[in-house]
């Protein structure tokens, strides 16, 4: 029962000490408010003194929002009077109050305060013109219309100040219908007297005398004294520009009257007197603070020895946890220990898989270099039977070698291309190309396969796709042929449709879309995730010609490198659809493709070198049956002395030679001072000789096997340039 009387008991105190806090803010407010009542009825050394009073409160009960309040209203008074000094002294102040509460109206007012300050006084127009600006943030923030309205007026008047008319009028024609239909004496007084400065320097005076006389009427109707000297000021000006000197003169003696009345000599030492108790009542509310601090301080220190006994328990405590952490740490290093043991292996691990990686690559460079050298000589002996046997063109075992050879140089590109993928060495390159051309190129090259299944295959073409566009060509014919074969070994007796859409225009950029439709087996849902898988191959059947299950692992990742990505649409037994969107440059017409050289040389002289006796015959028999010349030498020394005896028009040089390869003799060659064309024949992949050979003084490579067409346009197009 003891225990509920005390706490009672404090929580009556607690009230009470609350109601009388409560009861002293409200009663400073009221003092603030009658300052202004005072200040608005000319009263200004009243209204300064009940204001100072108010302040010494405020700082007694260390109230920051009363502070400001107090701080403004004393600034207010000396802006009235033009000690702009002062008063932009008192506006800082009440500022620096005000932006430790979270009051937005106060903020409003204090810098609206700040930009009449410097504004009326001259001080800094344009300075004037910022803070208005912050207050008319805040009087927006808070959405008080009033403040608005007034806030935009006092912006008019310092533009037009700044001779910014239009500016200051802008601001006008939004308000003037608030002050027209709802504004008090005041404003409604200087909302005229503003438009009177506008029109009266807009070269329309009786507009702008009307506004004047309305003002004047206000201000005698509304007793608002204290404003008529800038409207006596306004109007001296007027009558100035238009040339009334005596009217001029008129109104120049009634504001130099009227400002002696309101704000004489004696006015001005009282408030400079006011200024200086104001400062010593500051210094005295904030040594009343620091003892207010000082006290509190010695309680503070009656609490020491508590304090002192809890540091003692938590140094403690504190030591317990060193000594824990201590122990942690020593856990910790053995484990480090232990983890850099396991990093040594990691690293270790990570440098055996990338020597492994590079003797990867190595092996599949390798392979697919003594894979096609045997395969120049079976495509190339199949193609020479062809040309010297007539009769056997229908043969059936001759296309069966020919198809069988193809088929394994498509595998040995397609293992090069997967392992390039891997390693991200495939870059795409930029050039001119004509779309329409190059999908009837894929057509035709593919008919024998539409044959074979009794397919028709046909091709839908946009005609609003441009004729020649950038991009890397190649690429695109190995996406197309890949799918275009694929929906053609997947189809019997049915329809394979390659469509080219243009989808849209975003710049330069012309985007593509691709379809390549077919309605042949079709793909079960559970398989339509694994195709682009690589190795992968569905429903293969003895009778099938399935591949090695890399042709659609290819065409994904080459999509994803022109940045787009391919979609499948498939039903079982009605067919599939891949489709894919790319972006081509437009090429300008002086980039369009030039016609390619025929080969219109005859009668070369070519040297040839080259080890293996086969390809020997395969390229001397391409080289003699165009009606050229054909020497060959089995190695580069041999080369290098017939040069120096005999002129030739282009040598064909095998890079991978014994004694001396073909990069040296190249090198060896250029070093003698011959300029002959050097083209580089070789079963390596272009891209891993391209700049060694071109260091070398190689002038073009030509992969093997190759088109014998592409070949002499190749030594065309060198001898040409030489």
């Amino acid at each position: 029962m003891k225990k509920l009387l005390i706490l009672l008991l404090l929580f009556s105190i607690s009230f009470l000490y609350s109601q009388t806090a409560q009861d002293q803010r409200k009663s400073i407010e009221k003092q603030i408010t009658q300052a202004g009542n005072h200040y608005r009825n000319g009263d200004y050394e009243k209204s300064l003194e009940v204001s100072k009073e108010a302040l010494v409160r405020s700082f007694k009960i260390d109230d920051p929002y009363l502070i400001a309040h107090s701080y403004n209203s004393i600034g207010v008074v000396y802006d009235e009077f033009s000690q702009s000094k002062r008063a932009i002294e008192f506006y800082k102040k009440a500022l620096q109050y005000a932006n430790q509460t979270e009051n937005d109206s106060l903020k409003d007012w204090v810098y609206s305060n700040l930009g009449s300050a410097y504004y009326y006084n001259k001080i800094d127009v344009k300075k004037g013109i910022a803070y208005y600006q912050k207050s008319l943030f805040y009087a927006e923030k808070i959405k008080d219309s009033t403040e608005i309205a007034y806030t935009k007026l006092n912006l008019a008047n310092a533009y037009f100040s700044d001779e910014d008319y239009e500016s200051g009028f802008s601001y006008l024609s939004q308000i003037r219908s608030y002050f027209e239909r709802k504004g008090d004496a005041e404003g409604k007084f200087h909302l005229l007297n503003c438009l009177g400065v506008y029109y009266s320097n807009q070269n329309q005076p009786e507009l702008a005398e009307d506004f004047f006389a309305k003002a004047l009427k206000i201000s005698k109707g509304e007793n608002l004294y204290g404003l008529l000297i800038d409207l006596y000021e306004n109007l001296a000006e007027h009558y100035k520009r238009y040339n009334k000197p005596m009217l001029a003169k008129a109104y120049e003696n009634k504001r130099k009257l009227m400002n002696d009345t309101l704000f004489s000599e004696e006015k001005l030492r009282s408030l400079e007197k006011y200024a200086i108790q104001i400062e010593l009542d500051e210094y005295k509310s904030q040594f009343e603070r620091i003892e207010r601090e000082n006290a509190t301080q010695q309680e503070k220190i009656s609490v020491t020895k508590t304090v002192s006994v809890l540091l003692l328990v938590l140094m403690i405590v504190m030591l317990l946890l060193l000594y824990s952490f201590y122990r942690s740490n020593q856990l910790r290093k053995k484990l480090n220990a232990e983890l850099l043991k396991t990093n040594e292996e990691l690293t270790l691990a990570n440098k055996k898989a990338e020597e492994n990686a590079e003797l990867k690559t190595q092996f599949v460079s390798t392979i697919s270099h003594e894979l096609r050298t045997p395969l120049y000589g079976v495509v190339g002996i199949a193609s020479i039977i062809l040309e010297e046997h007539k009769e056997l063109v229908n043969s059936n075992h001759l296309h069966s070698l020919r198809f069988s050879a193809r088929y394994l140089l498509a595998l040995v590109n397609d293992i090069l291309q997967i392992s390039k993928m891997e390693e991200n060495k495939i870059v795409l390159e930029n050039g001119v190309f004509n779309l329409q051309e190059e999908i009837n190129t894929i057509k035709n090259s593919l008919h024998f396969i539409a044959d074979g299944n009794e397919n028709i295959l046909t091709i839908d073409f946009d005609p609003q796709i441009p004729q020649y566009l950038i991009g890397d060509e190649l690429r695109l014919s190995q996406i197309l042929m890949n799918l275009i074969s694929n929906a053609l070994k997947f189809t019997k007796n049915g329809e394979v449709k390659i469509t080219a859409k243009l989808d849209r225009v975003e710049g330069k950029i012309y985007f593509i879309a691709f379809e390549v439709k077919d309605n042949g087996i079709g793909i079960t849902k559970e398989n339509q995730e694994k195709i682009f898988e690589k190795f992968v191959q569905l429903e293969r059947k003895s009778d099938d010609y399935q591949g090695t299950g890399l042709g659609l692992s290819i065409v994904k990742r080459l999509i994803e490198l022109f940045k787009s990505s391919i979609q499948l649409e498939s039903k079982e037994n009605e067919g599939t659809k891949f489709s894919f969107v790319i972006g081509f440059e437009k090429a300008i017409e002086n980039k369009q493709p030039q016609i390619k050289n025929e080969n219109v040389l005859e009668n070369l002289n070519i040297l040839v070198v080259e080890d293996n006796k086969i390809n020997q015959m395969v390229t001397q028999k391409i080289i003699e049956r165009q009606q050229h010349r054909c020497k060959m030498v089995e190695n580069g020394y041999d080369a290098i002395e017939l040069i120096q005896k005999q002129h030739f028009d282009v040598v064909l040089m095998d890079i991978n030679m014994p004694i001396i390869d073909g990069y040296e003799t190249a090198k060896k060659m250029r070093s003698l001072g011959i300029t002959t064309p050097i083209i580089a024949l070789t079963a390596f992949d272009k891209n891993e000789v391209e700049n060694k050979a071109d260091d070398a003084g190689i002038d073009d490579v030509v992969i093997k096997p190759f088109n014998p067409t592409a070949l002499f346009e190749v030594i065309s197009q060198q001898i040409l340039k030489k």
